[in-house]
C-alpha cells in the first residue's frame, strides 16, 4: 500500500523552495498552474517519500520529469543523471542568460535537465518576461552568490 505524503511534509517542502519550483524558478504566486511536491526518484524506480528525495515543482516540469532521472546532455552526446535539487547547487548547474529569460544549462547534468524537462518552454519564458519588468524575476536564491 503507498502512503501518502503528509500534509505537514508538503508544507516544509514547498517553504525549503520558498515557493518557487526547484528546477525552473517560477515562483508559485505568478504561476498559472498548480504545483507538486515530486519525487526526485521516482517511486517506480524505488524512490521514498523522505524529505531527502522530494522537490517542489511546477505542474509542466513534473509532467516533463515524470519517472525520469536521467537526460541526454546535447554537448557531449552522453546519458547524465538530471539535476537533484537536494544533492546538487542551482548555481553550480545552471546560468541565467544575460537578460535573465533563458536557464543555460553550464554542466552536463545542467544541459540535460534544460532539454529534459524543457525549462525554457515560451509560457515560462513570456512570464519571466514580465515578472523582470517589476522586480519579481529571478527569484534572488536562484542567483550566483546567493
Amino acid at each position: 500500500m503507498a502512503t501518502k505524503i503528509s500534509e505537514k511534509t508538503k508544507q516544509f517542502v514547498k517553504e525549503r523552495a520558498k515557493n518557487c519550483c526547484e528546477y525552473c524558478a517560477c515562483l508559485f504566486d505568478f504561476a498559472n498552474q498548480f504545483f507538486s511536491v515530486e519525487h526526485i526518484i521516482p517511486k517506480s524506480k524505488g524512490g521514498i517519500n523522505s524529505r531527502s528525495n522530494l522537490a517542489y515543482a511546477c505542474q509542466c516540469c513534473n509532467g516533463h520529469k515524470y519517472n525520469k532521472t536521467k537526460g541526454l546532455d546535447p554537448v557531449n552526446n552522453k546519458m547524465v543523471a538530471l539535476y537533484n535539487p537536494r544533492q546538487d547547487k542551482w548555481q553550480e548547474h545552471f546560468n541565467w542568460s544575460e537578460d535573465f529569460l533563458f536557464v543555460e544549462g553550464i554542466s552536463p547534468a545542467g544541459r540535460a535537465t534544460v532539454v529534459t524537462l524543457n525549462l525554457n518552454r515560451n509560457s515560462l519564458v513570456n512570464l519571466r518576461t514580465v515578472l523582470f519588468t517589476f522586480g519579481e524575476h529571478p527569484p534572488k536564491h536562484f542567483l550566483k552568490n546567493q
